[in-house]
């Protein structure tokens, strides 16, 4: 997400965590936010304020009362520039005071003035975190509209192992991005699967595409950040799981047709992006197939048909099929939107360069049932997931 004209408060505290916090601020910046820095006393210990003022190009504020600056009064000022303040990483101590109204420096008063969307990152010693006193108040915050981003398991600073670790810059920067996205999906719940399925032959092997998922999980991100409830379901990929969302995994046609008819009813947008095969072997050997000297043969059967079973059900659904050609492209997916009863097809070329599987990019064409067809540019398939959505929230009327 681009988060030009955005403007992120870090606030960090003292925790050893905080010297990590630097690599977030410059990804924000890399990503076109303006980055303001508050820093408590405790935190300087462990990095020191110029580091962030180097990435930011701000001064990192410290003390309330400090006069070598413009005038202005600088904990309103910046309580109302910021459009989100990230508190990371967020000791017990800081927390605790937060949860009190107890504004007794500059980031905890900036904190209290503020009325923009609040993440606080607890990082501490497993027993200070476990301590019923700091749930209780973690509780507090959430009952007062802040957004707690969950601890992470590991080895702490202290030789301890448990929760209490600051979770990955990744998962930072996505709490930010969610925090930021206008949510015009709220309310809606949306299912999208993604990446191949797997048919088995025997223990050992199985027919498959070269599906990786991208597109899908793309597409599924993409909405969950804009508020909507998704839900994913996904053959085999080796990517990271999506934050924000249910994920179901499968792993054939039968399981995935499953999973799909089963949430229908409860489904407002379904965006089948999977490359769910179309064949899977008549019998599955109980053992491994042995090589012989000959060929060998293995009789396929149809699998059940996803779309083709909801689209004649459907009653308040929008149903978003994908279609993969390799030549006449829209002919064949104007068919399949037709036969299939959907509300929209996304289709694309395997052939066409920076299109297809495995890549980061797509070159995508809008079908709809009134006739349209609208080609996108070679975009990546981050852009090309807000777009679908775009496209599914102009024709829903939303």
């Amino acid at each position: 997400m681009d988060l030009q004209g955005k403007c992120v408060l870090l606030g960090i505290t003292g925790g050893i965590a905080a010297y990590k916090m630097a690599n977030v601020a410059s990804a924000l910046k890399k990503r076109g936010a303006d980055v303001e820095v508050i820093m408590t006393r405790n935190a300087t210990q462990f990095i020191t304020p110029l580091t962030f003022e180097t990435l930011t190009g701000h001064k990192c504020i410290v003390d309330t009362f400090d006069r070598d600056f413009q005038f202005d009064v600088t904990h309103i000022s910046l309580a109302k520039k910021a459009d989100v303040i990230l508190v990371a990483p967020a000791t017990a101590n800081v927390i605790a005071k937060m949860a009190h109204g107890i504004a007794d420096d500059m980031l905890t008063t900036t904190v209290l003035a503020a009325g923009c969307p609040k993440l606080v990152s607890p990082a501490m010693n497993t027993g200070m975190l476990e301590n019923p006193i700091t749930q209780d108040n973690i509780r507090t915050l959430e009952r007062y509209g802040f957004t707690i981003i969950p601890s992470e398991s590991g080895v702490l600073a202290c030789h301890d192992v448990g929760k209490g670790r600051l979770p990955a810059d990744a998962v930072l920067l996505d709490y930010v991005e969610q925090a930021l996205t206008p949510k015009d999906l709220a309310g809606l719940r949306v299912t999208v699967t993604a990446g191949p399925t797997q048919e088995a032959i025997d223990p050992v092997r199985f027919l498959t595409n070269h599906s990786t998922g991208k597109m899908g999980y793309a597409v599924a991100r993409a909405a969950a950040l804009r508020g909507a409830s998704v839900t994913l379901i996904h053959g085999p990929t080796a990517l990271e799981p999506v934050r924000f969302t249910e994920d179901v995994a499968i792993t054939s046609a039968q399981d995935m047709y499953e999973a799909v008819t089963s949430r229908f009813e409860q489904t407002d947008i379904l965006v089948m992006a999977a490359a769910v095969a179309d064949y899977r072997p008549a019998t599955v050997a109980a053992d491994k197939v042995k090589k012989s000297d000959g060929d060998m043969s293995i009789p396929l059967v149809r699998t059940a048909d996803i779309l083709g079973t909801i689209g004649p059900r459907k009653t308040h659904q929008f149903l978003c099929g994908f279609s993969m050609e390799t030549r006449d492209m829209v002919a064949h997916s104007a068919e399949k939107l037709q036969r299939k009863n959907l509300d929209m097809i996304v289709a694309n070329n395997l052939k066409d360069p920076g299109a297809g599987f495995g890549v980061d990019t797509n070159l995508v064409t809008f079908l709809t049932p009134d006739g349209g067809v609208r080609q996108l540019p070679l975009m990546s398939k981050d852009a090309v997931a807000g777009a679908i959505l775009d496209e599914i929230m102009a024709r829903k009327g939303r």
